[in-house]
This record gives C-alpha cells, sequence and structure tokens, in this order.
C-alpha cells in the first residue's frame, strides 16, 4: 500500500521506531531509539546499514539524509512507487527523513553479555502476554508475576521460577504449586536465550532486516 503525502508526514510516528545497533564488527550489541540514532549519525560515530535481499549498503550522516531527499522527491514527482509507511519516515524542518532500521557503531568493540535482564516486562514478553495457566492473552496492565515454587517453599525470584498469570488465577493458585493447586502449566518457566524484546519486534516485517545480524 502507497501511503499519500499527509500520511507520511505525520509527527512523531517515525520517532518512535527502533534502530538496532550493531558493533564496529557487525555484532548486535543493543537496540536505541530513533533520537539516539540520529545523534550517533551526526557526530560521525556511526554509519546506517540498509538491507535489502540479503546484501547491505552503508551511508554515513550525510548520505542517508541525501537519500531521504531523492527517495522523497522521486515518490513526489511520481517517479516511484515504493511503499512508504508512516513510521518510516520523520518530518525534519525542511522535508521527511528515513528512519533507519540498523546502526553500526564505528568505534565500539565491545559484545554484549549473553545474561538477558530478568525484569517484569522480559517476562510477560518471553510468555507472549499470556497467562501460563489459563492459557489466555491479557495486556500487561491486566498481568502478575507467579512463583511456580512459593517462595513460602524456598522458590526463586529467577527466570526458571516465575511465569506471568493473570490476577484471577494468581489469586485462585496462591501459595501452593501447580500440581497442589489443579493447575496445569502452558510451558515450564525457562531462561530466554535471546532479549525477549529482540524477539518481539522481530514477529513485525518492520524489524525482518534485523534477523541478518540476529541469527
Amino acid at each position: 500500500m502507497i501511503a499519500t503525502a499527509e500520511a507520511a508526514h505525520s509527527p512523531g510516528r517515525g520517532i518512535q521506531s527502533s534502530v538496532l545497533a550493531l558493533n564496529r564488527f557487525y555484532t548486535a550489541i543493543h537496540v536505541v531509539s530513533v533520537r539516539r540514532a540520529f545523534c550517533l549519525l551526526a557526530k560521525q560515530m556511526a554509519e546506517v546499514i540498509e538491507v535489502e535481499d540479503g546484501a547491505w549498503v552503508t551511508y554515513d550522516f550525510d548520505g542517508w539524509i541525501q537519500g531521504s531527499k531523492d527517495r522523497w522527491a522521486a515518490f513526489s514527482a511520481g517517479e516511484a512507487s515504493f511503499p512508504i509507511e508512516p513510521d518510516d519516515w520523520i518530518q525534519s524542518v525542511n522535508f521527511p527523513v528515513l528512519v533507519p532500521r540498523i546502526l553500526r557503531l564505528l568505534n565500539f568493540d565491545r559484545v554484549p553479555r549473553n545474561a538477558v535482564r530478568f525484569s517484569r516486562r522480559n517476562v510477560f514478553l518471553r510468555d507472549e502476554n499470556r497467562c501460563q495457566y489459563c492459557r489466555r492473552v491479557f495486556n500487561a496492565h491486566q498481568l502478575s508475576l507467579d512463583h511456580v515454587i512459593p517462595r513460602s517453599r524456598g522458590g526463586t525470584t529467577a527466570w526458571d521460577n516465575i511465569v506471568t498469570a493473570c490476577r484471577r488465577c494468581n489469586t485462585r493458585k496462591g501459595g501452593r504449586t501447580p500440581s497442589e493447586a489443579g493447575m496445569a502449566l502452558h510451558q515450564a518457566p525457562f531462561r530466554p536465550a535471546r532479549n525477549p524484546v529482540l524477539s518481539y519486534q522481530l514477529t513485525s516485517a518492520k524489524y525482518a532486516s534485523w534477523r541478518i545480524f540476529l541469527q
């Protein structure tokens, strides 16, 4: 679907996107905001990597800005019919700028730690916002964390003992184990191999280009 010029100029849409940051050796290290991405580009601390058909092209800040101008001009003149979605662009003072999907940090050599941070949000994402007892999907504010082995029995607050539970199921289970409460787990809790935020974003076609660097 081709977006209209008015839609592509929608303020705030592109700024909400995420950008995958690679180190100097093309290893994915973390996800940054669009604001942070353009700051790094403007300071010449990073370059854009654009992936197409399994290959990629790199751009410095000036090259990316000029390329955005050229693409927008071609689209506006009817000379190009590539898909443009509102969240692919941000509006600068004078013209729209394409939001990059991937950056390479030119002077950053470190590699990410393998440990995935344990947090409420990451547990919800690991379990896909699904209660591990009734198996229904809920909004985050309707969910809670449950200790499979209760803390009163020595259960720890860790990846392999915490699951997502809706408030009703959590209350029903109480301070019992699942077997004692007659409640079967949808899946056993586990430590994810990859940051659940990345796994969640990879389900969107918008971030398909990340896969080549995350496999």
